[in-house]
């Protein structure tokens, strides 16, 4: 039986699993702390840092981030006090200014008052990547593939395939388009073949044998049959018709 533990979150006790980490216990329980690397289906890295709280265990108080903070007894959880408020804005901020026309970014930004980057325009920047990792570790951790990785340092740092060139490890599955918080990762379907622009890659898309549904990559689904060694035309139906 997993051990239990009492904390507080915004002034209200709560029981948890010993060992969950706070970002998850606050939305077991419908307390919403802003996230963007977050995804359940991957290890959290704490790349963006917005979902910072801050904690009190004894009588030391901190600023952590919450998708990586395990809880522990008698743990005392802000999720929004000023302190908190002024931290995660200043983050937004600068997210506004290297993303500033990005949906996603400026409406978060939005909700803290910010409707522009406080720094001079010069500086500002049109990415929709925030290099928080998450399709290079859904690559990694999920599908098993590392196609692709994070390149240079600093300002500078970016998701891309080995040498910059064609991701040729690459299976189409499009997991990192799925798992992008902001849109960054560009993909389309169109004649019969999948584009991936990021990683300068294309896959023809596997028709039905029976309806005639464009369904999956071609190559992604010889990975999978490889990887369970399943017999050979064992995606010739797509899963409506299977």
């Amino acid at each position: 039986m997993s051990e239990m533990v009492n904390l507080t979150i915004n002034g209200k006790k709560y029981t948890a699993e010993k060992g969950s980490m706070v970002l998850k216990v606050a939305r077991d329980h419908g307390i919403r702390i802003p996230t963007l690397c977050d995804h359940e289906g991957i290890e959290p890295f704490g790349a963006c840092r917005l979902c910072i709280v801050e904690v009190t265990h004894g009588n030391r108080t901190r600023i952590v981030t919450s998708c990586l903070y395990p809880v522990e007894e008698g743990l005392v959880v802000q999720t929004d006090s000023p302190r908190i408020i002024r931290n995660r804005k200043m983050l937004l901020d600068l997210l506004l200014a290297r993303c500033s026309e990005n949906k996603v970014i400026k409406e978060l930004a939005a909700e803290y008052g910010l409707q522009k980057p406080s720094f001079r325009e010069e500086y500002w920047e049109k990415h929709d990547c925030i290099v928080c990792g998450l399709c290079v570790r859904a690559c990694e951790q999920v599908v098993g593939v590392s196609a692709i990785s994070l390149v240079n340092r600093g300002v500078s740092k970016e998701p891309k395939p080995p040498y910059l060139e064609k991701a040729t490890a690459c299976i189409g599955c499009g997991s990192c388009y799925y798992v992008c918080p902001t849109g960054a990762v560009k993909m389309e379907e169109k004649n019969g073949v999948r584009y991936i622009y990021n990683w300068n890659v294309a896959f023809k898309l596997k028709k039905c044998a029976k309806c005639g549904i464009e369904w999956a990559p071609e190559a992604q689904l010889e990975y999978i049959r490889k990887k369970w060694n399943l017999e050979k035309g064992f995606f010739d139906l797509c899963p409506n018709c299977r």
